[in-house]
């Protein structure tokens, strides 16, 4: 929203209220005036970004699919990482899938099992075993629990019948709530390794 400071007789702060604009600041009404314009630039240009973003996963997956098509085979979708690099190896585009995992409740019945097998080891049970458990079902400060942690637990080569079944729950109770695409472009430099090429303003 952009005022009209001549011809509107309020200004909305940021509490909602309605202040006559006469009792406004000059220095408060120059700040609005910048932050507005600025914020309306960045609006602008993250619609061209998205455009962009678009435009170039539209290409690749268009080249994608002539690809497949050398060799009599269509495409069957859009999930998997793909990678191009030029001819002259200077640039390589990168498209990743990232899937978000979360846990059902099967996820409890496995902590209980394993509970019961740190019990039943007692003294046996190795205290790095005690510490990789405790540290997997650790919530985060947004009450969430690390899924690589949780999934880490199934690397270990533990025989007990009960801890493959603790093993199997988590297995099973892993649900794939979405996934995000990212795009990434990188140039090699001249020691011949791969920089991404910046495109968040942060990173300028």
């Amino acid at each position: 929203m952009q005022y009209d400071y001549m011809q509107d007789a309020y200004m909305t702060d940021s509490q909602g209220r309605q202040v006559p604009v006469e009792l406004v600041s000059g220095i408060d009404k120059l700040r609005d005036q910048t932050v507005r314009r600025i914020a309306d630039e960045a609006l602008k240009m993250r619609d061209v970004l998205a455009a962009f973003k678009q435009k170039l996963r539209d290409d690749i997956y268009a080249f994608v699919d002539l690809s497949f098509q050398e060799y009599g085979k269509r495409w069957g979708g859009k999930k998997g990482n793909i990678t191009l690099t030029s001819f002259d190896g200077r640039y390589r585009l990168v498209v990743a899938s990232d899937e978000h995992i979360v846990f059902d409740e099967r996820l409890q019945v496995a902590r209980e099992i394993i509970g019961g097998c740190l019990d039943k080891w007692s003294d046996g049970a190795r205290p790095e075993i005690r510490l990789l458990v405790n540290d997997a079902f650790q919530v985060d400060k947004t009450g969430k629990i690390s899924t690589a942690r949780v999934l880490g637990l199934r690397r270990l080569e533990i025989q007990d019948p009960d801890w493959q079944k603790a093993m199997r729950a988590i297995t099973e109770s892993i649900q794939v709530s979405g996934s995000k695409q990212y795009l990434r472009f990188y140039e090699r430099n001249e020691q011949g390794e791969y920089v991404q090429i910046p495109l968040d303003v942060a990173a300028l």
